[in-house]
């Protein structure tokens, strides 16, 4: 386990290598001058001309993506053209948002497609199977940016009973929202600012994990299907086990290793997919913070974000590969 976790590790670094050379070669492309959209439209040839002199963008291309891969090695994310600010101080708490966003998502998803798929299984063809999988067809179907808003008219316009926007309350003071996460208000022991970011967090995280929640309830409906017609399902029933223990302990234990694979895939694009749901929510993450480089031509933060993003979805897959052996020890690597 430990030299296929290492292999594992270094197989990292050629995939990094690839992602950063694909993502300085498409951000490379974007049209516009990241010099021009600092300096503004009414900038002179010569003032774009000696800022792009001072932020090296006049080099050519392999050696501005020398210089890069030469900070990344050093372990240094590089410079935002537009704020002067180090990426890698500027990017945790927009990654600690994401991170906090996808947690949220993915435990609903879990739960309720989980439950939903077990259950569709055991009562195969019955009104609840046929009601849960129409849900999770409209689920997966549903775009994302529509269900937000739909979320914010119901919820926050005209119940008025969560927030439509933001992590925190506008009235809050500033050094109050600094470290303004959920793990950050329990250690602190303040139960009201928990329940602030947790009215906060739970439009755009029910948002996000409706498409996970989709996919996983199908996904276990399906494999519990395959796992309760085996024999040994049958076996185990005639010895006069109870229903629910068959189910959840011999049954779903059989039947986990498609819905983990689901579960790790879901997370990790979550990670780098919930730029929608970020821009609607008005919600500081790292798809937020990447969307708006974007729009400022700020090459340094496009590529460091997809880079951390890329790195964080190849280490859950390791973590889910890992998990197959200590789920089912029949799996050795």
């Amino acid at each position: 386990m430990l030299a296929y976790t290492i292999r594992r590790l270094l197989m990292l670094i050629p995939v990094l290598i690839g992602m950063s050379l694909i993502t300085f070669s498409i951000v490379h492309l974007i049209p516009g001058n990241p010099a021009q959209v600092i300096l503004g439209e009414q900038a002179t040839p010569q003032a774009i001309a000696s800022l792009e002199e001072q932020l090296g963008l006049n080099e050519p291309y392999f050696i501005q993506y020398g210089n890069y891969m030469l900070g990344l090695v050093q372990g240094d994310l590089g410079t935002s053209l537009r704020t002067n600010g180090e990426i890698s101080k500027e990017i945790l708490p927009f990654l600690a948002g994401t991170i906090e966003l996808t947690i949220f998502a993915m435990i609903f998803a879990i739960i309720v497609g989980v439950n939903a798929g077990i259950i569709s299984a055991w009562k195969q063809n019955s009104l609840f199977d046929y009601v849960a999988m129409v849900i999770a067809l409209i689920g997966v179907s549903m775009p994302i940016f529509w269900l937000g808003l739909m979320q914010q008219w119901i919820f926050a316009q005209e119940l008025g009973w969560l927030p439509a926007f933001g992590r925190h309350n506008p009235r809050d003071p500033v050094d109050a929202i600094t470290n303004f996460y959920l793990v950050d208000t329990l250690l602190n022991g303040n139960i009201d600012q928990f329940w602030t970011v947790l009215r906060h967090l739970i439009l755009p995280g029910l948002a996000l994990g409706t498409i996970p929640m989709a996919i996983i309830a199908r996904m276990t409906r399906s494999s519990m299907l395959e796992v309760l017609r085996s024999d040994y399902i049958r076996t185990v029933e005639a010895k006069g086990s109870r229903r629910l223990s068959v189910i959840y302990k011999h049954g779903f234990k059989n039947a986990v290793i498609p819905v983990l694979t689901v579960v790790g895939l879901q997370t990790g694009t979550l990670l780098g997919g919930a730029i929608l749901t970020e821009t609607i929510f008005s919600w500081p993450g790292v798809g937020r913070y990447v969307y708006e480089a974007i729009g400022n031509r700020d090459y340094p933060v496009i590529q460091s974000g997809i880079l951390v993003i890329a790195t964080m979805f190849v280490l859950i897959n390791l973590i889910v590969d890992l998990l197959y052996s200590y789920i089912d020890p029949r799996i050795k690597y």
